[in-house]
């Protein structure tokens, strides 16, 4: 397996997170005060704030910070409750509820989202993410299927890739990445290299080490703070026999990301790596965290409290 050589050109990774930082900073630089709320019911203000709960969930996946997706999950609360009737506020609360799992409430969001109008392509994309989710793949590939017929871009064939891989269809999905990269027209890295990551999450589950190593590798490539992409890079050189650049890379990943998964994916790797007392101190430190975690978002992250040192969290 070789990375595709038709590579889209885009914005380089570390200018583009850059900007997203300025992006977010700007945005939250004109948050309504007490004394502005009625300004910020208007739908251009609505907009602007459901772009900033977006933007903050962008980075949180790409930076791997829980902090900005509780930030977000926040924003849109406070949209809703004070533009109820902006189908933009009630599609943002449902992807932040999305995120931390809550999905009977997202999939609530979405119908009100849609009562208000909000365009069915969007609203089927988060419902059809939500089906991923919870394990309902054929109700998904309905909606993944009839999105990527009625425009086939990067967002809906990778989409459809996806949940084709999830599937273990990975000769179709493989076509899917190949015709969804070849297809983007932007400049931002960020679709591109998630695109890229999850192409090297269907070779890991796969066994294929090498072709998976290929994906992270140039997401991370492209993105060079990419944190998932990273800790999947560490995770397979671990395995193909180079502890040290995975322990190099997690240690890295520790300080940069708020979540507790490459703590303990580096605990596990120091322990198979024949250091014990180290590991255990990554471990305590990833169970000291989900704890604190899963006190907030319980749906999230439960199924963390009890970590086994010795493989990734997730």
């Amino acid at each position: 397996m070789t990375v595709d050589d038709r590579d889209p050109p885009t914005t380089g990774g570390a200018i583009a997170v850059a900007n997203l930082h300025a992006q977010i900073d700007g945005l939250t630089a004109r948050l309504p005060t007490p004394r502005s709320m009625q300004a910020a019911r208007t739908t251009p203000a609505v907009a602007e704030q459901a772009l900033l709960v977006d933007l903050l969930l962008l980075r949180g996946h790409v930076l791997g910070r829980i902090v900005d997706y509780e930030r977000a999950a926040g924003l849109a609360e406070v949209l809703v409750r004070d533009t109820p009737d902006d189908r933009a506020a009630w599609l943002a609360r449902a992807r932040t509820r999305a995120i931390f799992h809550r999905f009977t409430e997202a999939r609530g969001d979405l119908d009100a989202a849609g009562q208000r109008g909000a365009d069915r392509g969007e609203v089927d994309a988060e419902r059809a993410a939500i089906l991923q989710a919870v394990g309902c793949s054929t109700e998904a590939l309905v909606l993944r299927r009839d999105a990527a017929r009625r425009r086939p871009d990067l967002a809906t064939l990778g989409a459809l890739a996806v949940l084709e891989a999830e599937r273990g269809e990975v000769t179709e999905a493989e076509n899917l990445f190949t015709e969804a990269r070849r297809r983007y027209r932007s400049v931002s890295p960020f679709p591109v290299a998630e695109l890229e990551f999850r192409r090297g999450l269907m070779w890991l589950g796969a066994h294929n080490l090498p072709a998976a190593r290929a994906w992270f590798g140039t997401a991370a490539r492209r993105v060079p703070a990419y944190a998932p992409a990273l800790g999947h890079l560490a995770e397979v050189d671990a395995v193909l026999g180079a502890p040290d650049a995975a322990v190099d890379r997690l240690h890295a990943l520790t300080e940069s990301s708020d979540d507790p998964v490459y703590a303990n994916t580096l605990a596990g790797v120091l322990s198979d790596a024949g250091r014990p007392r180290e590991a255990e101190r990554w471990r305590v430190r990833a169970a000291n965290r989900y704890q604190e975690l899963v006190s907030r978002h319980p749906d999230a992250f439960a199924h963390h409290v009890t970590i086994d040192p010795r493989r990734p969290a997730r």
